[in-house]
């Protein structure tokens, strides 16, 4: 129970309470975008947003932890039309690298393609992959590839 409520402020105060909380946020963004190509978080995105978010913060459970809590409130506020669209999440990932170009680093192609296997649809198929060539861009044209 002290736990939950420690997330939840975590959450609520994140940005002047967390360190680095921009690119924890950047990288919620990003694994978001990749889960609402088809809209909703699967289970099998679940899982993958545990085991990304532990393979990028490794030993830092709670920073792990934030990560994930950090996504589920990004997709409750596009699932609940609460001011956040999916489109306005491409512009602001896009401007987020403009305007913090380091960020460009944290697009990991390797981790973002995982969530392709929990598609079924081939529209589905082919927005992700939309989706990923877009990520490709933006790490070309700020050089990271």
């Amino acid at each position: 129970m002290l736990t939950k409520l420690k997330f939840k402020l975590l959450n609520m105060f994140r940005e002047f309470l967390v360190y680095h909380s921009s690119s924890l946020e950047f990288r919620a963004e990003l694994i978001l975008l990749m889960i609402m190509t088809d809209g909703e978080i699967e289970p099998c995105e679940e899982e993958l947003i545990q085991k990304i978010s532990e393979e990028i913060y490794g030993e830092d459970r709670g920073r792990a932890r934030l990560l994930s809590e950090t996504i589920h409130e990004l997709h409750d506020k596009i699932i609940n039309n609460n001011g956040l669209e999916y489109v306005d999440l491409v512009v602001k990932i896009s401007n987020d690298i403009k305007k913090t170009p380091r960020f460009v680093s944290k697009i990991n192609i390797a981790h973002l393609r995982q969530f392709r296997e929990c598609l079924k649809d081939e529209e589905d198929l082919i927005f992700h992959d939309r989706v990923i060539d877009f990520l490709l861009d933006l790490k070309e044209e700020h050089g990271e590839l």
